[in-house]
Parts: C-alpha cells; sequence; structure tokens
C-alpha cells in the first residue's frame, strides 16, 4: 500500500472532514498527543521531559503529551510560549494539572518535546522560541509534535535565523512535504506517521516505499527463460570511458534483464570485450548501425560517458527510432543544453530522464529556482518533456508526466561516489526491459540503489552496487504482497 504525502492545506482539510464526519476535535488531539506521548515512552526510560507548548492547537497536543507522561509516573513539566489562544488547546491547558513555567526558565531536562508549532507556521522563530531552537541543537533528546517548529511544512525550509533539531519527528495520518525534503528531512530525525483516525486522501505524491510499486516487481516462474526477462542495450563511450557504460550494464543485468548488450564505438570494442563476461558487445560505426543493433530492445541507456558530442545526440536519435524505452543521462543531457526542446520532441511518457541538479538547470533552466520545491520542480520537468524524470539528490524526487511524483526516503551519503549513477541508470534500464512501467521502475530502481549503498555502507564503491542488489530484491520477494 503507498503512503501519501501531503501538503499542509490537505492535512486541513483532512482534520476537517473528520470532524464533519463526527469525530470531536478533542478526540483527535487526546489521539496525536498519545502517539507522542507512546513515541517517547517506547525511547526513553521515565526521566525529566520539558513539553515546550505554543498557543495553538501544537502546544494543546503537548498538554496532552505532559498529561499522559505524568500519570505514567513521568517527571514532566510545562514550558508555555504564550497562553492557550484556541478552544481545543484551552481545554488541554485546563486539565494539565502540573508545573508551568515560561519558556526557557525550567529546570534542566532529559527530553526535550517540542510542541511549539506545527507545520503551518509560516513566520520566523523569535525571542524565546527562537533561543530555545538554538538549544535543541545540542540537546540529547529531542521530540518534535508534527514538525519541528521554525520548518516550513510546505518546503522543508527553515523560516528565518534557525529552527528546532529533533531526534524523533511524530506527525499524524501522512508526512508532510516538509519531512521529506531538505533540510527539513534532516532536522526531523527519524519521522514516525500516527495513524488517528482520518481518512485516507490520494494526493498523488507518495513515499517512495516498496509499497509502492512492489507487485510490479518483476519475478520469474518456471516458465520464464532469459528472452523473456528483457533486452536492455547500453550505449558506451570512446575506448579512453568505458568504465561509466560497463557500470550501468551490469546494473541492468544485476536487476534482473535477461540480455544485456553493450553497444560499443567500433574503435572501442577492444577496450570492451577485455572487460566484458555475462555483458554482450556488439560494435557499430554509425547511428544506422546502432538502430539496427538495437531494433529489440526493450530498454536502451545513453549518456554515461557518452561523450559531450554531436554523435551522441545522433545517437539518441537513432534510438528513439527502436521503440525501446529510453533512460537518459549524463552526456546524453548535457549534449541538449543549448536546445532542449529537440530532445523534448522526441521522448514519450515511457522514457526516462535521470539528472542530477546541475544537469536539470541546464534542461529546464530557471525550474528548481522557482520552485517553491524540487517536487514542483520535477512535475514541471516531467510535464515539460513528456517523459519520467527523477532529479538526484540527498531527497531524490521521482515525477511522471502526469502528475505522479514520488520522494525517496532512503538515501544514504556513502552513494555520494563516482558512478554511482550510472548504476542508477543501469537499474532503471534493467526494470523496464523486464516489463516494469517506467514511473514504477525509476521509484524502485531508486530505491534499490539506496537500500544497497546502505547495505555497503562505508568504503563503498560504485562497482559494488550491482553485486548489492539481489540482497535488496532478495529481501524485497521476501516480502508479502
Amino acid at each position: 500500500m503507498s503512503r501519501e504525502i501531503l501538503t499542509v492545506a490537505q492535512m486541513t482539510a483532512a482534520d476537517a472532514a473528520a470532524v464533519a464526519a463526527g469525530t470531536p476535535s478533542l478526540t483527535l488531539m487526546e489521539r496525536a498527543g498519545e502517539a507522542v506521548a507512546e513515541a517517547i515512552r517506547a525511547r526513553h526510560r521515565a526521566c525529566k521531559v520539558a513539553v515546550l507548548c505554543g498557543p495553538g492547537n501544537n502546544g494543546g497536543d503537548g498538554y496532552v503529551v505532559a498529561r499522559l507522561l505524568k500519570r505514567r509516573g513521568w517527571n514532566v513539566w510545562v514550558e508555555a510560549l504564550a497562553p492557550p489562544a484556541s478552544d481545543d488547546a484551552r481545554a488541554m491547558a485546563r486539565r494539565w494539572t502540573g508545573r508551568v513555567y515560561p519558556l526557557g526558565a525550567g529546570p534542566k531536562c532529559d527530553v526535550m518535546v517540542d510542541a511549539l508549532f506545527g507545520a503551518g507556521l509560516s513566520r520566523p522563530l523569535e525571542g524565546e522560541a527562537l533561543t530555545a531552537a538554538r538549544a535543541s541543537h545540542g540537546h540529547p533528546a529531542v521530540v518534535a509534535v508534527d514538525i519541528p517548529s521554525g520548518i516550513h511544512g510546505d518546503t522543508g525550509q527553515a523560516l528565518g535565523q534557525t529552527a528546532f533539531r529533533a531526534d524523533v519527528t511524530v506527525t499524524f495520518h501522512g508526512r508532510k512535504i516538509g519531512h521529506v525534503l531538505q533540510p527539513g528531512a534532516a532536522a526531523c530525525g527519524e519521522v514516525v506517521v500516527a495513524d488517528i483516525g482520518l481518512a485516507g486522501t490520494d494526493t498523488g505524491l507518495y513515499e517512495n516505499e516498496p509499497g509502492l510499486w512492489r507487485r510490479a516487481l518483476p519475478m520469474p516462474t518456471a516458465a520464464t527463460h532469459k528472452h523473456s526477462r528483457g533486452r536492455a542495450v547500453v550505449v558506451g563511450g570512446d575506448a579512453l570511458h568505458t568504465g561509466a557504460a560497463r557500470l550501468s550494464a551490469r546494473g541492468a543485468l544485476r536487476i534482473g534483464a535477461g540480455l544485456v548488450t553493450l553497444l560499443s564505438p567500433a574503435d572501442a570494442a577492444r577496450t570492451y570485450a577485455a572487460a566484458l563476461e555475462a555483458v554482450m558487445l556488439s560494435p557499430f560505426e554509425t547511428d544506422t548501425d546502432l538502430a539496427a543493433l538495437a531494433a529489440n530492445a526493450d530498454a536502451a541507456v545513453i549518456g554515461p560517458a557518452a561523450g559531450v558530442t554531436p554523435q551522441t545526440r545522433a545517437n539518441l536519435f537513432a534510438l528513439t527510432r527502436t521503440g525501446a524505452a529510453l533512460v537518459v543521462d549524463a552526456d546524453a543531457l548535457t549534449v541538449f543544453k543549448d536546445r532542449p526542446a529537440d530532445l523534448f520532441d522526441v521522448l514519450d511518457k515511457d522514457d526516462v530522464l535521470t539528472p542530477h541538479p546541475g544537469e536539470f538547470e541546464r534542461l529546464f533552466p530557471g525550474l528548481l529556482a522557482a520552485g517553491p520545491t524540487r517536487i514542483d520542480a520535477a512535475r514541471a520537468a516531467a510535464m515539460r518533456a513528456g517523459a519520467v524524470v527523477l532529479l538526484k539528490g540527498a531527497d531524490t524526487v521521482i515525477a511522471a508526466p502526469d502528475g505522479r511524483a514520488a520522494v525517496n526516503l532512503n538515501g544514504t551519503a556513502w552513494l555520494a561516489t563516482a558512478g554511482s549513477g550510472d548504476v542508477l541508470t543501469g537499474f532503471i534500464a534493467g526494470l523496464i526491459a523486464q516489463g516494469m512501467e517506467s514511473f514504477q521502475a525509476a521509484c524502485a530502481g531508486a530505491w534499490i540503489h539506496a537500500d544497497a549503498g546502505a547495505r555497503f555502507g562505508p568504503g563503498l564503491i560504485a562497482e559494488d552496487l550491482p553485486d548489492l542488489a539481489p540482497a535488496s530484491l532478495r529481501w524485497l520477494h521476501a516480502r508479502p504482497v
């Protein structure tokens, strides 16, 4: 089952719909506070807890947290920024019978609970709230209610000088955009999504996790043979730049494509031949030769170390005549920087572009700056290109031209190594070759790529990634569908 990511307005509407359907708003607040209290109890023994309460409903949640922990015998107090200003917050404050200090005036605590402001905050922190946010950066245990105060719920950006930094953030119903985009994602720490009884809504924006694409993940049967597992081709570069294409080809093979062929410029064929085993090799002289060799391919990779040359542009045009779904990366993106419309005119919805931010800017100048987020930029780019766009980064976004989008949440810093992206293109092409729809293949490829990197950790190099994919696949196939 896929999990939606919500805007602040969508979350507000879900709350309002639940109340309209008969669930009292105080009941929702009680459930939210209970979820936070349970998350604290699951991670800490009874200790000294300061609950920082703001004047709105986020502060109301905080009063519930304090009451429920105190009931369990914990040493809890509230530090109030201001008197409660909403009816529900006032009601919950009246139920709190423990100590109340002005914000910043309480004793030293073991756990700081940030219940000052929720995801709807639209102004910078100031005064005592700003001081408390700074103090959170060095505190050993900070739990945020909904989102760290000072992080914009719809962008993940800090509102002003700084924001709270949490070890654990407990949010409700679903992640908001601020939980998944940097720097908000880093400020949240571990995100716990609590079910408080709201009805689901398909927002078209999803967490990129296996529930989104697991049912479509290719799985061979007793009747499967190599041809039925799909045919992928990878266009190679010159004899001095063969590594990137070989990484892509090995990635496509390891992810399950039945036949993978590296299409090499004729003068580089001997160099490639010395380094290939299960990946096959076919040399070509012209783009016409290339199209003939790729005629039966289900998916084709072009770009890794292909060269920013007119030949790369011609080779891409040749591949578009074959019917294969294209995975376009690196040099095959940059070569169109002055005439991106020439690329978009030959793409279709089954093709995938995999730019990093610099390549994205070359093809879609100004979109990232126009934002307001990477999600908006990727969606706009996918619609402009008429193809799937995977915008790489710590918060990789995958967008389809029909408006669907997903944000990768399992990224790892160990993937910041040369050649890592070349393997990703191979993973995506290999999944498409096996019959996976391109948006799902891009999502699955990104998740498996990150999972493989995390499995290895320190010392990871790109050459490791293809051979780590089987462990990720084994784990995925063992999961119930």
